[in-house]
């Protein structure tokens, strides 16, 4: 099996002039703004699933510690199978992502922070082949932490520890059908799963 992962994250914070009121304050009464961006392949034989996310984000924090945001993107998964020298696409989705998210800030000393992220997930796509549509809805907790390596850059890592899903299929012919998931195990690194896992590596640079 091959694996490609690549994730990448950017935010964008407004400071305040003066370093003594920002150290004081924290980033209380700012805005923010971030991406994700994440693809995947994995081949194995006679198959192979490919997936991609992009995810902007854009927040507020409401006390120095405590920030609210929303991430509004898409997500996309496909799925080849070759038989001999014919290649047949038996899975194409494409699905609008709406994700609130609330994070909690701890200091850990000097430049480490660890932080708890809860977030509702909601997913609303299509099948490109058979036409059917699929909704879920979803809660996912992500902890992980941040460096501060200088005052215009913050590296930052963190994966899906927990998440429960309700989804809802709606064929094109047939019934609709509604399933629901729950997962508790970080080791999945197949962001196109969006269960948990998916370790996340990502720099903010600060202005």
């Amino acid at each position: 099996m091959k694996k490609f992962l690549l994730v990448a994250s950017i935010a964008l914070f407004g400071l305040t002039a003066n370093a003594q009121e920002k150290e004081n304050k924290g980033l209380e009464g700012t805005w923010w703004v971030a991406g994700q961006v994440s693809f995947s392949s994995d081949e194995e034989v006679g198959t192979k699933t490919t997936s991609n996310t992009i995810l902007p984000v854009a927040g507020y924090f409401v006390s120095p510690d405590v920030t609210l945001g929303l991430g509004i993107g898409v997500i996309g998964s496909k799925e080849e199978t070759t038989v001999g020298t014919t290649t047949t696409t038996t899975n194409d989705v494409t699905a609008l992502v709406i994700q609130p998210l609330v994070r909690k800030y701890w200091g850990l000393g000097g430049k480490f922070y660890f932080f708890g992220q809860a977030s509702l997930p909601i997913t609303m796509g299509k099948d490109k082949l058979s036409d059917d549509k699929v909704t879920s809805f979803g809660v996912d907790i992500a902890p992980g932490f941040d460096f501060i390596v200088n005052k215009w850059m913050i590296v930052e890592t963190t994966f899906s520890l927990v998440n429960l899903t309700s989804t809802s299929t709606n064929p094109n012919v047939g019934d609709s059908t509604s399933d629901f998931s729950f997962n508790a195990n970080p080791f999945d690194l197949n962001p196109g799963n969006r269960s948990v896992g998916g370790l996340r590596v990502g720099v903010k640079f600060l202005f």
